[in-house]
């Protein structure tokens, strides 16, 4: 293999430290970015610079829009501070309504697909419940058998004629 590249001669490069501009353009070209991401920063400059100026227009807007209004918000304030509260009391209704309304719906189509068997999610939890509170009740039921007789037969101790 050494013997097939003898007869080249391979040609020296020039020492970085003897030209320093050739090394600085070298490392730029090895770090240079090629054609998609120099497109993907310029969209990056471009919506940006875009976003900024929209951002200063508005924050021009809403100053402007300030000055100039100040004096008719603060004399018509009386009439706008009560309808304010009005209007957020009746939207706050009508939404808490709304709500309650959607979780009745919801609450009524979950027991419907319960009671006609389908299967909804959370029923096994509901009928792991009605299991619990059955041995529950039929357990007291026992114990109030036992010590009913128990209790039944001390009253007869203590009024033999009852």
């Amino acid at each position: 293999m050494a013997d097939r590249y003898a007869g080249t001669v391979r040609p020296q490069r020039p020492n970085a430290g003897t030209n320093p501009v050739t090394g600085i353009m070298r490392k730029l070209q090895e770090h240079a970015p090629n054609s998609a991401q120099l497109v993907g920063f310029l969209t990056l400059i471009i919506s940006g610079g875009i976003l900024l100026l929209l951002t200063g227009l508005t924050i021009t807007a809403a100053v402007l829009s300030l000055i100039f209004f100040t004096p008719l918000i603060l004399l018509s304030s009386p009439i706008w501070v009560p309808l304010g509260t009005i209007l957020f009391i009746a939207i706050a209704g009508f939404l808490s309504v709304c709500g309650s309304g959607v979780a009745a719906v919801t609450a009524l189509s979950w027991m419907y697909r319960y009671f006609r068997g389908f299967h909804p999610p959370g029923s096994d939890r509901v009928d792991y419940a009605r299991s619990r509170i059955y041995d529950t009740a039929s357990h007291v039921k026992d114990y109030a058998r036992e010590y009913g007789g128990y209790l039944h037969s001390k009253v007869k101790d203590a009024a033999p004629g009852a």
